[in-house]
């Protein structure tokens, strides 16, 4: 089994890219990108980053992404 940090920016199969980031609280939030936006996301995505056909995005790959 692959372990993920829980913050991160992540891509599946399907196309859809998203990304966790860790509350200071230690909940977690996610957000989707959908044409030049981040917008809330649903929280049971979260698992979706454990999936094996999601790719963790690397530094360039996130660079290119609107902010």
């Amino acid at each position: 089994m692959v372990r993920r940090q829980p913050s991160g920016v992540y891509r599946t199969d399907s196309g859809t890219t998203f990304r966790v980031t860790e509350t200071v609280e230690g909940g977690l939030k996610v957000e989707v990108l959908e044409g030049d936006a981040w917008v809330p996301g649903r929280i049971s995505m979260v698992g979706l980053r454990l999936a094996e056909s999601t790719k963790v995005l690397d530094a360039k790959a996130i660079r290119a992404l609107p902010a």
